[in-house]
């Protein structure tokens, strides 16, 4: 149950421009999330960076980043059957600021 809950509060950043990610961020606090998670591989986690970024230091002054984890996943590529492996990044932002 508390894996479904995550989710909810978990932004997965891809290929989309940054300001959907901090748009998705913001909106998650005004609906009273406190704590919320940016997951991000390979050369998506600059986007990660910059969203959170942007939240802390522009459009929320009340958040703060709880912790960053670091991590390296195997992930097996559809069409040829390799695997290789990506870096990864979770970034944990808090907030009380917005109601």
């Amino acid at each position: 149950m508390s894996t479904q809950r995550e989710n909810y509060n978990t932004i997965f950043v891809g290929k989309k421009p940054v300001m959907d990610y901090v748009i998705a961020c913001l909106t998650l606090f005004q609906n009273g999330t406190g704590d919320i998670t940016i997951k991000a591989r390979g050369r998506a986690i600059s986007k990660a960076v910059d969203a959170a970024q942007m939240i802390t230091k522009r459009f929320v002054p009340g958040a703060t980043v709880r912790s960053v984890e670091l991590a390296t996943e195997r992930v097996k590529n559809l069409e040829s059957g390799a695997t290789s492996e990506v870096s990864s990044m979770e970034i944990r932002l808090s907030s009380s600021a917005i109601a």
